[in-house]
């Protein structure tokens, strides 16, 4: 009778199991990513190597303690847009073409440079398929909130992207606007004030405000909170790009600037000049951090106290799963200001240095083990995998098999150490391309174990730097290149590289002809490709071009032709003028005649202007005229 009423009890507990396996799997958890705009791995309480950050960040070190933080994440760019198309998209930046801000233009060369960063596209595209499209096709309300920044044109708007929702202003972000100034534009309690300060008080706690201090008004953070109010009835997917604490760096917070003037030691700043002290002394910056960090307190209090109608008996808090990162790191000057100072880790945004691509990240939510610190490589790309296996979404194979990252669930809720692909490989390396800005700048990197390797794409050869020592700390600061010392490493590191740029078909930095002189460069220049002839038929829309016999051979030839949103009529019933944010340049492929002379391609409708850019076997990049078309 024991063994019979044992054998009842287990089948009734596998019974039950069975159905609470089903509720749970019936209730799809919600999702929010908190992503903020160039916080420095350094910026925060959660890493705090060498001396601590004078920034106070309590909400975060909260989340941290409710999470596990990540010390070796990173952004998949070092600047803006790359990073944010890649999240959305789960694409590496050499898979969407952006790999730098302001793309859709015809290349230029960089400053005092000899040479021009490629060609990238301006933005995410209709066949980009995002993380929003992904969860809206499995239920879930998407809601984007904050800065965009991957395309301008209507087609590449939020709600054309996947977003149900979209509040896309700069909120308590919006910079003075002459003559005002940061130190003329505090926001005040008057009730006609766009800005008007909370009555609530919030830390931090001061001699003359023991209670708290009064925070301005942040449409941004309000939206937030509106979408997930407005939407708790269904599983809710928030993308809070916030536009902190990027450049302007000011704040409409006057007790919260004069907290940090008193905790750094110094006069509360009287006439509106830039901030040329050395490391983390920027009293403008660190109230942005702290404005930052009372938004996800803001979002976080509002998740907790509010009841998840869906799973009674629980809050929203613990059914939604939170993810807070940066899309690149630290600037370290703006505008005249020294900003901050990512320190340790070397440069900072719009370099593939450490400093310029390791970010804070900290990811909670339910069934993730508490006040967790992980050193496994991740990378923002994961997030999208990730997030359709946390909320059980599928998506058409064609998408699914062509994400760059990798779903990190193990790590997450079974506490494992390390990350594994589809195939049960674990994870050891990451990489980035970035060929822009200066030369030194133009750079593609790995990062496989203790080790990074660079390669400069204008002097050709590699750097090396071993970042750890068999997991302990070695020169983070990555002032000891090694490559010298250390053949094999190089070896094995550049060919995985070149592996990458290869199959994922990286554009490079080409020489720009109108720089060049052929006496400097065995007479190459004078033997670049020639356009000698471009005719557009205006009845098939077909481009021909000639090139010049006996010049070097064109290994990549394309045309880019600009495409534009429609333009709106005045009220006059004239039709306006085209905008910088109206119009962007696409790439096209030419096809290739007789004796690779001859290309032609077929102008697509709508299209209003066209021009031809050939890359020559010596890397030169020759580019045609350009033709507006009626």
């Amino acid at each position: 009778m024991k063994s019979l009423l044992t054998a009842l009890a287990i089948l009734l507990f596998f019974s039950n199991y069975g159905i609470s396996q089903e509720k749970k799997d019936l209730i799809k958890p919600n999702v929010i990513i908190f992503y903020v705009d160039d916080l420095g791995w350094q910026d925060t309480e959660l890493n705090n190597l060498d001396e601590p950050s004078p920034w106070e960040t309590p909400n975060i070190s909260k989340l941290a303690k409710d999470g596990i933080t990540f010390t070796n994440a990173y952004s998949p760019a070092p600047t803006c847009a790359p990073s944010r198309a890649a999240l959305l998209s789960g694409l590496h930046p050499t898979k969407t073409g952006v790999t730098h801000v302001s793309g859709g233009a015809i290349p230029t060369p960089a400053g005092r440079s000899d040479y021009m960063a490629p060609f990238f596209p301006k933005g995410l595209m209709p066949e980009n398929f995002t993380i929003a499209e992904a969860l809206k096709m499995n239920g879930y309300k998407t809601g984007h909130v904050g800065k965009w920044h991957v395309g301008t044109l209507d087609i590449q708007e939020s709600t054309n992207q996947g977003f149900d929702f979209a509040y896309e202003s700069r909120g308590a972000h919006q910079g003075p606007k002459k003559p005002d100034n940061r130190l003329t534009e505090f926001a005040t309690h008057q009730k006609n004030d766009p800005y008007q300060l909370s009555d609530e008080k919030y830390p931090p706690f001061t001699k003359a405000s023991p209670n708290g201090i009064s925070y301005p008004k942040d449409m941004v953070t309000e939206k937030a909170l509106e979408f997930i109010e407005s939407n708790k009835e269904e599983p809710f997917f928030l993308y809070l790009a916030h536009w902190l604490v990027h450049a302007p760096i000011h704040t409409k917070n006057k007790e919260l600037l004069q907290y940090y003037s008193d905790k750094l030691g110094i006069d509360f700043p009287k006439v509106d000049i830039p901030i040329k002290t050395e490391g983390q002394t920027n009293p403008f910056y660190g109230s942005m951090v702290t404005t930052l960090d009372w938004s996800l307190g803001r979002v976080v209090d509002l998740l907790k106290k509010t009841d998840d109608p869906r799973n009674p008996g629980k809050k929203l808090y613990e059914t939604t799963y939170i993810i807070f990162s940066s899309d690149n790191g630290g600037v370290e000057k703006a505008n005249g200001d020294i900003v901050t100072d990512n320190f340790p880790l070397d440069e900072g945004k719009k370099y593939a240095q450490e400093g310029g691509i390791r970010v804070p990240m900290v990811i909670s939510g339910p069934d993730i083990p508490k006040a967790n610190t992980k050193d496994v490589l991740i990378n923002q790309l994961d997030f999208f995998p990730t997030i359709l296996n946390l909320t059980e979404s599928k998506i058409p194979a064609k998408y699914s098999s062509n994400l760059d990252g990798l779903d990190i669930s193990n790590v997450l809720l079974s506490n494992e150490s390390v990350v594994k692909n589809n195939k049960g490989e674990t994870r050891e390396e990451l990489w980035w391309h970035f060929p822009h800005n200066q030369d030194h700048q133009m750079q593609s990197a790995i990062r496989r174990g203790d080790y990074k390797l660079y390669k400069n794409h204008i002097e050709g050869n590699y750097e090396l730097y071993r970042l750890y020592n068999d997991g302990k700390r070695a020169d983070l600061e990555e002032m000891h290149d090694i490559a010298d010392k250390s053949p094999e490493v190089v070896k094995d590191l550049s060919s995985r590289l070149e592996k990458y740029l290869k199959d994922y078909n990286a554009q490079y930095p080409y020489k720009s002809p109108s720089k060049f002189k052929s006496e400097g460069n065995n007479g190459t220049a004078a033997s670049i490709p020639v356009i000698v002839s471009d005719a557009f038929d205006t009845n098939s829309r077909k481009v021909s071009i000639t090139l010049e016999k006996g010049k070097t051979r064109v290994i990549e030839p394309y045309a880019l032709v600009k495409i534009a949103t429609k333009l709106k009529k005045k009220k006059n019933g004239k039709t306006g003028k085209y905008g910088k944010h109206d119009t962007t340049y696409i790439k096209i492929p030419l096809e290739s005649g007789k004796n690779n002379l001859e290309y032609t391609f077929t102008v697509p409708e709508g299209v209003i202007e066209y021009g031809v850019i050939l890359i020559d076997e010596n890397r030169f990049m020759v580019q045609g005229e350009f033709h507006k078309i009626n």
